[in-house]
C-alpha cells in the first residue's frame, strides 16, 4: 500500500509541476488550481507513505521517478530538448533509484 500511495504522490507533483509551468506565473486560473491541488495531494500521500518507508527511499524514489517522468513532459509537451548528456544523466537518477530499491525493501513497516 506505502508503494501504491508512494506512485499517487509521484503522478501528482508531476501534474501540478506541468501544471505550475501552464499557470504563467499564477497568471492563468486553471493551471494554478491544478497546481495547489496537485502539489496538496502528493504531499499528503507523501505524508502518509513516510508511516511505513524511511524518509530518504522514499524521497529518493519520488525525486528520481519525478524527475525522469517530469523531463519527459518536458519534452513532449513543452518542446524541452534533450541532448546526450541530459538523457544520460536521467539514466543515472533512475539507476540510482533502481539500485535503492534493491536494497530497500527489507526497510518498509507495513
Amino acid at each position: 500500500m506505502a508503494y501504491l500511495l508512494l506512485a499517487v504522490a509521484i503522478v501528482s507533483e508531476v501534474i501540478a509541476t506541468s501544471a505550475l509551468k501552464a499557470s504563467d506565473g499564477f497568471t492563468r486560473l486553471w493551471p494554478s488550481l491544478l497546481t495547489v491541488v496537485g502539489y496538496a495531494i502528493a504531499f499528503y500521500c507523501l505524508s502518509l507513505v513516510l508511516r511505513s518507508i524511511p524518509v530518504g527511499v522514499a524521497y529518493a524514489i519520488w525525486s528520481g521517478v519525478g524527475i525522469a517522468l517530469i523531463t519527459a513532459i518536458g519534452w513532449w509537451l513543452f518542446g524541452q530538448r534533450l541532448d546526450g548528456v541530459t538523457l544520460f544523466g536521467i539514466a543515472l537518477i533512475v539507476a540510482g533509484v533502481l539500485v535503492i530499491q534493491l536494497a530497500a525493501p527489507g526497510q518498509v513497516r507495513g
